[in-house]
């Protein structure tokens, strides 16, 4: 388990289209999810919603729920 409280989850790093902390980074990869190939943060949103469905995991809800909130505040017209 990683402890999020060791990460600085503002500083993140481009990749693509997509900006994504350390934390986010490595709890990703700890699932198994290719983050690199996609170029679309609804398309990671719904590949990490998919794999939540069959196992799930804290660090990655919070990933989920971080991305989801950055899509919503950059990327929904209000």
């Amino acid at each position: 388990m990683i402890k999020l409280d060791n990460f600085n989850k503002y500083f993140h790093k481009k990749i693509g289209n997509l900006y994504l902390s350390k934390a986010e980074i490595d709890i990703l990869k700890i699932n198994d999810i290719d983050y690199e190939k996609y170029n679309n943060i609804k398309l990671l949103i719904y590949e990490i919603e998919e794999v939540l469905e069959n196992n799930y995991s804290e660090e990655l809800e919070w990933v989920l729920n971080e991305l989801s909130e950055f899509d919503y505040y950059n990327n929904t017209n209000k």
